[in-house]
């Protein structure tokens, strides 16, 4: 005898599902659905489609209805976690790329109940320090971390030898590596072995040629932290995120670098796909940056109306300071005030 979907299978029962639709979903890995829905079982996206076909298919569920768009959540690929994190969920940042001096600050993100990857920062001085008690206050520092997700290491010694061995450790550990460019050049970095496909930079100045043709040689992502920074960065060869360092609105940070329609997609791509691979986390069950079956239940929804060719440009340049709702592994994170319901109201 069939069972009807979110019903119990045999003696166990799932976890219930729960619809999301809006007058647009851009999923980002597939094109954009007008009229759309997403359904989460737990903290999964286990359907993304119409939402005549989704409601459906769930006849028994009272669905949640937004208003503008649904888009993966933003991902915010350079963030000191010594700053405040309670506002980034309000611009529907979803996943960070954290960097933290200490223990206490590397459960900030997990706490917040942020997704990403939290990178342990190393300053030690020389090579004598490091030998002496860095590493084994390093090595400890990661088995000892209170954090529920992802663990990175953030080298920013002076030291090459202390940086190489930081390399070494992070290829050992399986640990991603999160580098400041203006703390060492592209060539510093490379020589040390610390470039890569686990690792990803921070810029906050123009990167020459002999650097892109370094990084991209290397498949190793940019995250943009200045507005100074993009120059010949987005172009399409490069994979690109966005930073905002202390916990600001990444739509808004890619939008000062709105151009045309070609431009717009690949913006709206790096503060969410583009994030994602920084972080490595792009692929797999679980993955981040994209909606679609077996991604993590990460979303935000902005009071912005479009239809699927006008997605990109639209959220581009209305979206900033418009999230109306943040969803972290099937959970509503934030939910504005009543000013911000008001204009959901009015566009629902």
């Amino acid at each position: 005898m069939p069972t009807r979907a979110g019903h119990a299978i045999g003696a166990r029962a799932l976890t219930p599902v729960a619809v999301h639709s809006a007058p647009l979903v851009l999923p980002v890995c597939e094109p954009p659905v007008e009229d759309g829905a997403v359904a989460v079982r737990g903290h999964r996206v286990v359907r993304v489609g119409p939402r005549r076909e989704i409601e459906a298919a769930y006849p028994e569920l009272v669905p949640a209805r937004w208003p503008g768009m649904i888009i993966p959540g933003l991902v915010d690929a350079h963030l000191r976690l010594d700053r405040a994190l309670s506002r980034v969920t309000a611009h529907g940042v979803t996943a960070v790329a954290g960097v933290a001096g200490d223990l206490d600050t590397a459960s900030a993100a997990g706490e917040a109940g942020l997704g990403g990857v939290t990178y342990l920062e190393t300053r030690c001085e020389d090579e004598r320090r490091w030998e002496h008690d860095g590493r084994d206050r390093l090595i400890t520092a990661i088995r000892e971390v209170d954090h529920p997700g992802i663990v990175g290491i953030a080298p920013h010694s002076p030291d090459p030898a202390v940086m190489e061995d930081l390399a070494i450790l992070s290829r050992t550990f399986g640990l991603r590596l999160h580098v400041e460019l203006g703390r060492h050049p592209a060539a510093f970095l490379d020589e040390v072995g610390a470039l890569g496909p686990g690792c990803h930079v921070a810029i906050s100045g123009p990167l020459d040629e002999t650097g892109r043709k370094l990084l991209r040689a290397r498949n190793t992502a940019v995250a943009i932290s200045s507005p100074f920074a993009a120059e010949g960065l987005l172009d399409g060869e490069l994979t690109v995120a966005f930073g905002t360092r202390t916990g600001g609105d990444p739509l808004a940070a890619a939008r000062a670098h709105a151009r045309d329609p070609v431009r717009d997609r690949l913006l709206v791509e790096a503060v969410t796909l583009g994030g994602a691979r920084a972080l490595g986390m792009a692929e797999g069950p679980g993955r981040l940056g994209s909606l679609g079956p077996g991604s993590r239940a990460d979303f935000a929804v902005f009071a912005v109306e479009a239809d699927g060719p006008t997605a990109y440009t639209a959220l581009l340049r209305e979206g900033p300071g418009r999230c109306v709702a943040t969803v972290i592994g099937g959970r509503i994170r934030h939910r504005p005030g009543d000013d911000l319901d008001a204009e959901a109201r009015r566009l629902a």
